[in-house]
């Protein structure tokens, strides 16, 4: 049976909480304070400790260092004075979560229904660690560049936590990869996953899309909505292109953050959610709250565990592996054994691939539809490192007699790669919407990562 260990100075917190514990199948100690705690701890070793974080003889974030086998024990702090600073510092200390005075019992339920798993997660990640690596798969990614071996571990690591996590990468990189494996390496994988592209909703409908609606709130709510934040309650919710959320919806998003509360438009009755944030920007986050993109209070909270990930020229090793897999995927799926011929590797491996793993995967495809039995044609290749080159020389060549949907794909594609992958800046330049804009690039297959994308 799982235990316990809970630290507060007051004895009617302490006694509620043994209470609430005890109620959902644990054993429990207690403690009043950091002494008292250390004693229990030589007793024996808790697999969850709630610790009070302001304590009569110290700071309940030390107890944290006191634990033998920290990968053993899930640690909850909790707080009286909660703010963002206390939350990410706790976080950043090694807790897997934090709480607020006073305690809500819905979430400390939820919190103890997922510590059973831990034991048996953690070994699910070694097992896919040992015997995955050598292949090269992580979850859904592929690949054994050290950069990636990088990117591997610091998954690892954060994974079982509660932390927020803020992916950091050129588009095309994988990052709703890396999210969808964080979360089934989570300690909610049977839960929702779900993944919300913040540049692809009209700002109008945004509020609604995030936190829902009541019937009659606005013209057009004809029945109550539920939002992304309702709907992937107990599970994730990836939030990519932050950086082109509203400002004025940054405040509400931060306050769920660190409340886990909301309301839904038209009503003020709160609605509580126990979600995951994963976030993701394709910008400098930086560089977007001094632009004014992107509030410093929300890249801060968002900010707690990032993860940058790697461009596909600083995967070395992993392009040739990457587009076999790819090759075989279309193979398997079509019924054919089409092959790499051997003057075809030397033009992969030179090639920068700004467009990364997607522009990598979108050759693949082109050159399996427009090769032979053996793909040694260098024309698709071409043509990407044409449109790569737009940037630079601001022009986009069409040979005579190219259809106007071939047109219109090189003049979208090459401006998207000029924006640096930017959605709605791409849109504003060619004079079309956001939703239009994004027709498009599904019809060119160029929404999601991919699998096995990295």
């Amino acid at each position: 049976m799982a235990h316990v260990l809970i630290v507060d100075d007051d004895a009617n917190t302490r006694a509620a909480m043994t209470a609430l514990v005890e109620a959902e199948g644990f054993t429990t100690a207690a403690a009043r304070d950091l002494r008292e705690a250390h004693i229990q701890l030589t007793r024996q070793q808790p697999d969850v400790m709630l610790v009070d974080l302001h304590l009569p003889d110290g700071d309940g974030m030390d107890l944290i260092e006191a634990i033998d086998n920290r990968a053993a024990t899930e640690i909850i702090l909790i707080t009286g004075n909660a703010s963002v600073d206390t939350a990410i510092a706790a976080l950043r200390a090694g807790a897997a979560d934090y709480l607020v005075k006073p305690v809500n019992v819905a979430r400390l339920r939820a919190i103890l229904s997922r510590v059973p798993k831990a034991s048996e997660l953690k070994s699910q990640i070694g097992a896919l660690r040992s015997e995955l690596r050598r292949a090269g798969y992580f979850g859904l990614m592929l690949g054994k560049s050290p950069a990636m071996g990088r990117l591997y571990d610091q998954i690892s690591r954060v994974a079982p936590t509660e932390a927020t996590v803020l992916l950091i990468g050129e588009s095309g990189t994988g990052k709703e990869l890396a999210a969808q494996t964080l979360h089934e390496m989570s300690r909610r994988p049977r839960q929702p996953f779900m993944a919300v592209n913040c540049g692809a909703i009209s700002p109008n409908l945004i509020e609604s899309e995030m936190f829902g609606h009541e019937r009659g709130s606005f013209t057009g709510a004809d029945r109550q909505h539920r939002g992304y934040f309702e709907r992937a309650s107990g599970g994730t919710l990836f939030l990519d292109e932050i950086t082109e959320m509203p400002v004025e919806l940054q405040v509400k998003l931060l306050r769920v953050l660190e409340t886990g509360r909301f309301m839904r438009i038209g009503t003020d009755r709160e609605v509580e959610t126990d979600v995951r944030v994963i976030a993701a920007t394709n910008r400098d986050p930086e560089a977007a709250v001094a632009a004014g993109s992107l509030r410093a209070d929300l890249y801060h909270r968002l900010n707690v565990f990032p993860i940058v990930m790697p461009p596909l020229r600083e995967r070395d090793g992993d392009i040739l592996l990457l587009a076999q897999r790819f090759l075989d995927e279309l193979n398997q799926r079509h019924g054919a054994d089409k092959r790499f011929g051997p003057d075809l590797a030397p033009q992969l491996l030179a090639h920068h691939w700004p467009g990364n793993v997607r522009e990598l995967r979108n050759f693949v495809q082109r050159a399996w539809i427009m090769g032979d039995d053996i793909l040694d044609s260098a024309g698709p290749l071409a043509l990407g490192a044409a449109a790569a080159a737009v940037p630079d020389v601001g022009v986009v060549r069409i040979e005579m007699g190219a259809s106007l949907a071939d047109a219109e794909k090189l003049l979208i594609l090459a401006t998207l790669a000029k924006c640096g992958g930017v959605r709605k800046h791409t849109a504003e330049l060619l004079g079309i919407s956001l939703k239009t804009l994004y027709n498009r690039l599904d019809e060119y297959g160029l929404q999601g990562g991919g699998a096995h994308g990295g």
